[in-house]
């Protein structure tokens, strides 16, 4: 009989198998298996990420056709130059190749590895009207591995375009800034949604950018779909694919208690492991859209723009309204404000919380993909372009206000123009650097962001 009240003693709390007596009396020992297993989760996915960076981008190289550079030769008026003579050289001043372009304008050299070249265009072949701009004849630019890395020469034809100069180029770049900032701005209020409602700092955004423009290419240029019925295939898919983020990996974090810095380096993990598979399957060429390779800009005098950059600024705007309207007149977006205010209030109050966040995954896996379509109806379908975008998403969340969706829409608006404006003044080479700058300083200024309130972290 001395015995029971030990077994009592060890064996009495087995029976309450949950509830919240369980949790209220959780002690240390409980609280270290779980950050044991927090511990444990962390380092397996940074040792995940770190073979995927280690490994993955060698078997990728060893896919995809190589280094490169490409570029179009073309202006508003005179459309596509065609026979211009183009010539890179390494850095050592040793020529690479000399090539022509087509009769779309477009060129392509293949170099030998990555590294600095020199891509110089012979003025002398320029048809009549047809001049260099402040850039001048050649370009410096540097290829990393496995990438093609686009050139561009500005060139003028008496019209107001980017080739132009004095005010008709500012308002050329200040509507080239506009179309921009409406494009970060179609990813980045997903990305700010996300964060307002789970707190994530999600590195795998860009990569469903990516993902919905392959998506896309696949559908149009093999599956021979036209690019509009490719794009709302894409969008589902898209949205499948963010859904299927949170129901596979951050819902059952989220319930195991995993800490915010953790599901960080998850979310770098599978940036790295999602952008290297999508260049061993895409390849490491930028490509086009069926039927959309060239397109001459139409003059509507004080700046010109190709129908499929007016058809972007259209659908942009369209899209971000219906979202707006969405957050203030559905339920669903009534209830997506509610998350983002306060989780455990909106649970209290009967909402069910992990569908509204499972919502806002979808519908951020669609924005980002439609995102995606239009960055490469303009720019061509690369392996990393979501990724080279991610930073000017987070700018432009930053800037305007974490976790607003109207701020964010103001950041990337901000940015976007920044960035295309900034290039009077920086080569267009490292004219994102010009929005990372405007974060810098905004955030001495205002740390809060544009449309965000003053907050007490930590």
């Amino acid at each position: 009989m001395t015995h029971a009240p030990d077994r009592v003693r060890r064996h009495g709390p087995r029976p309450v198998p949950r509830g919240p007596r369980r949790q209220i009396g959780t002690g240390w020992a409980a609280r270290l298996r779980a950050g044991r297993r927090s511990l444990g989760l962390t380092l397996l996915v940074a040792f995940l990420a770190l073979l995927a960076a280690l490994v993955v981008p060698g078997v990728a190289q060893a896919e995809v056709e190589g280094e490169g550079l490409t570029g179009v030769l073309s202006t508003s008026r005179s459309g596509p130059l065609e026979d211009i003579q183009v010539t890179v050289t390494d850095a050592n001043g040793d020529e690479v190749d000399q090539v022509e372009s087509d009769d779309r304008g477009r060129w392509t050299v293949d170099v030998p590895e990555p590294g600095q070249y020199t891509v110089t265009i012979d003025a002398g072949d320029l048809p009549d009207g047809v001049e260099l701009g402040s850039g001048g004849d050649s370009r410096t630019v540097t290829v990393g591995p496995g990438r093609v890395q686009p050139v561009n020469f500005g060139l003028s034809d008496g019209t107001t375009g980017a080739g132009g100069g004095g005010a008709g180029r500012v308002i050329q770049l200040l509507i080239d800034g506009i179309r921009f900032g409406l494009l970060i701005a179609m990813a980045a209020v997903g990305l700010s949604l996300i964060f307002g409602t789970t707190g994530l700092v999600n590195f795998a955004h860009g990569e469903l950018v990516t993902i919905g423009a392959v998506v896309a290419w696949f559908l149009n240029v093999n599956g021979g779909l036209p690019l509009l019925w490719a794009t709302v295939l894409a969008l589902i898919v898209g949205g499948a694919v963010g859904a299927l983020n949170d129901l596979a990996i951050w819902r059952p974090l989220r319930r195991r208690g995993t800490g915010l810095v953790a599901a960080l380096v998850v979310s770098i993990g599978l940036s790295l492991a999602l952008r290297y598979l999508v260049q061993i399957i895409f390849g490491g060429r930028s490509r086009a859209y069926q039927g959309y390779q060239n397109q001459r800009a139409v003059d509507y005098g004080l700046f010109s723009l190709t129908p499929r950059a007016l058809v972007s600024i259209i659908i942009s705007v369209v899209v971000l309204l219906l979202v707006a309207l969405m957050l203030q007149r559905t339920k669903i977006g009534k209830a997506m404000r509610a998350v983002s205010d306060n989780r455990d209030l909106a649970a209290s109050s009967g909402i069910n919380v992990d569908r509204v966040i499972i919502f806002v995954w979808a519908l951020g896996g669609a924005l980002a993909t439609l995102g995606g379509v239009l960055v490469g109806l303009s720019d061509g379908v690369q392996w990393d372009m979501g990724f080279r975008l991610l930073l000017l998403m987070f700018a432009g969340v930053t800037l305007g206000g974490l976790g607003t969706a109207y701020g964010a829409l103001v950041g990337s608006l901000v940015v976007g123009i920044f960035v295309q404006v900034s290039t009077l003044i920086i080569p267009s080479d490292i004219k994102y650097v010009g929005g990372l700058l405007l974060l810098i300083v905004i955030l001495i200024i205002r740390p809060q962001g544009i449309l965000g309130s003053r907050v007490r972290v930590g």
